[in-house]
């Protein structure tokens, strides 16, 4: 088994089991104190990742990117949270975020340059799809 597969199924569980925690801390505290916490518990997680690892040996337009990914990723998460926070249910909110890929997919072969099969262009419908099956 390729170890992009073993990673992409880490994902699959830790985010499927934290929608549930976003939906209960949404519940007690703000989207503002959820967003902070979140970021503490990525902060605890960091020293694990990089023990004495060299974080600004990387070119400028390198820590841009991440510097970026990082702001959307708050940006979308706090989109999450005030989402379920002012009314939205998590079995809803939570596979709605969820194809956020889709923007991906669109942009990716211009972007990116790569190319979609017919098959994928299915799966991509289909999670569409699914979505609009589970809000209605």
């Amino acid at each position: 088994m390729p170890l992009w597969v073993i990673y992409a199924v880490v994902v699959l569980v830790s985010w499927g089991i934290l929608g549930i925690f976003q939906k209960l801390s949404t519940d007690r505290i703000s989207p503002e104190s959820t967003l902070f916490w979140t970021i503490v518990g990525f902060a605890v997680f960091l020293p694990f990742l990089y023990p004495g690892k060299q974080l600004l040996t990387y070119s400028t337009r390198a820590i841009a990117y991440g510097l970026l990914s990082g702001f959307l990723s708050n940006l979308g998460v706090f989109g999450l949270y005030a989402a379920m926070r002012n009314g939205g249910k998590a079995s809803v909110v939570v596979p709605l975020v969820s194809l956020y890929p889709l923007i991906v997919i669109a942009v990716a072969p211009f972007v990116l340059h790569e190319t979609m099969t017919v098959t994928q262009g299915l799966g991509a419908a289909c999670a569409l799809i699914s979505v609009i099956l589970l809000s209605a």
